[in-house]
């Protein structure tokens, strides 16, 4: 894969996902809306290889069932995953990596996210979370996943002294993770 660019899915155990749905689905539709929509995301992702990071085996089974790599972490974390996933691609010659969450139903296409030298940052629709991050590989970019990550993601590319943009993408923008954004996907 050396000097390719790569999609990274980071992947929560199905069972675990979703937790803040709980009051709308129950844990096996959680689950399965999970996988489906990871399924979406790694369908978006074609051309390009995939990996998906992970610390569940039932999510490594379906990663290989789908052609997905996959990254193993001991536990759970989203950033540290992350980091997993980007160090194991470049130690693969990787040069850049479009980190796409697993969460976007509406993903239809990730190549267009790459083509850009510095950091491409896709915000989500409510211009607060990054449900889609471009990096070059070898940057020392932290990540920091969690609630302001767009405005943390912005301010680690500007301290790294890194161009950057932001994509704005209405389906990659379309994350999944309260009843609120269920109810408006459905409706």
């Amino acid at each position: 894969m050396s000097g390719t660019v790569a999609v990274l899915i980071p992947v929560k155990a199905f069972g675990a996902a979703k937790g803040r749905l709980a009051e709308v689905l129950d844990g096996q539709a959680r689950a399965d809306l999970a996988r489906s929509m990871a399924t979406i995301v790694v369908a978006a992702a074609a051309p390009l290889p995939v990996t998906v990071v992970c610390d569940d085996d039932d999510v490594d089974a379906w990663a290989r069932s789908v052609g997905a790599d996959v990254v193993r972490v001991d536990g759970p974390g989203l950033n540290r995953a992350v980091e997993a996933g980007m160090e194991a691609l470049a130690a693969d010659g990787v040069a850049m990596v479009i980190v796409a969450h697993a969460d976007l139903p509406r993903a239809t296409r990730l190549d267009h996210c790459a083509g850009f030298d510095g950091i491409t940052l896709v915000p989500d629709r409510h211009h607060d979370g990054t449900p889609v991050a471009v990096v070059p590989t070898g940057t020392g970019f932290r990540f920091a996943y969690g609630p302001g990550s767009f405005a943390a993601h912005v301010a680690e590319a500007e301290r790294l002294g890194l161009a950057w943009r932001s994509l704005l993408d209405p389906d990659l923008a379309w994350d999944v993770d309260g009843p609120d954004d269920l109810a408006a996907l459905e409706g």
